[in-house]
């Protein structure tokens, strides 16, 4: 993807106030100002998957529907434990309980029951393994699964170098526009970061090809490449 630039070149004038006030003609500075915006990227292949893996119960009573997904939510998280999952890469994402209703013409809803609802949020350190560990969460109880979401454990690395990246752009793009001008670039006056982002690649799952007969078949993660960028703006003094 090409970066986002924009330039824009100005005159600058400097007048001295003490030479004014005796009546003699203002200084004008014998330089330009050139302002450029670039965007720089590195890639890196993403080390963390988040992944939301909640239960969903219904019974006809709200206390029922409690328990039933207590108990399967147990059984989820012991599974979490016995893959090796540590504790502080699950934390609880949300608990619902919610009547649910049977609608009839020109009657009030009636209350058939509960719906329980608890979920929570993954977080794998070893993204390869992340889909097998899904499949044996379902085989416990786990019936609501949404991600990953890929990321950057330790990105400050990467975004050191989409920075560098960016200032090199804009003095490339400084150098362009001060050669079209008849002019040079003599110093950088000022830069100043404009954004980053770790921008993470399409969600994906994918089932293992061809599995032989009588064997499930597993859920894998393509983990793929993460755009790492930064903009930065920079104000070139010409000559």
């Amino acid at each position: 993807m090409r970066p986002v630039a924009a330039a824009l070149l100005a005159l600058s004038t400097v007048a001295a106030g003490p030479a004014l006030a005796q009546g003699t003609a203002p200084t004008v500075a014998d330089g330009a100002v050139l302002e450029v915006s670039a965007t720089g990227k590195t890639t890196r292949v993403p080390d963390i998957a988040t992944i939301s893996a909640g239960v969903v119960t219904q019974s006809q009573t709200a206390a029922q529907a409690l328990s039933d997904n207590a108990r399967n939510m147990a059984r989820v998280l012991a599974a979490l434990k016995a893959a090796g999952v540590q504790p502080r890469d699950i934390a609880t994402a949300n608990v619902s309980l919610q009547p649910q209703y049977r609608y009839e013409s020109g009657q009030a809803p009636v209350i058939t029951g509960y719906q329980a609802g608890n979920s929570i949020s993954i977080r794998f350190r070893d993204i390869a393994k992340a889909g097998r560990i899904l499949d044996i969460l379902v085989a416990q109880g786990a019936n609501q699964i949404n991600g990953p979401n890929l990321s950057i454990d330790q990105p400050d690395a990467a975004l050191d170098e989409a920075r560098a990246d960016a200032v090199k752009r804009a003095r490339g793009r400084a150098d362009l526009y001060a050669r079209a001008a008849g002019l040079s670039v003599a110093r950088i006056l000022s830069i100043s970061e404009g954004g980053e982002s770790n921008v993470p690649p399409p969600m994906m799952y994918r089932v293992a090809a061809a599995p032989m007969a009588g064997a499930a078949a597993d859920t894998s993660i393509a983990a793929g490449e993460t755009d790492v960028t930064a903009t930065v703006v920079v104000r070139f003094l010409l000559k």
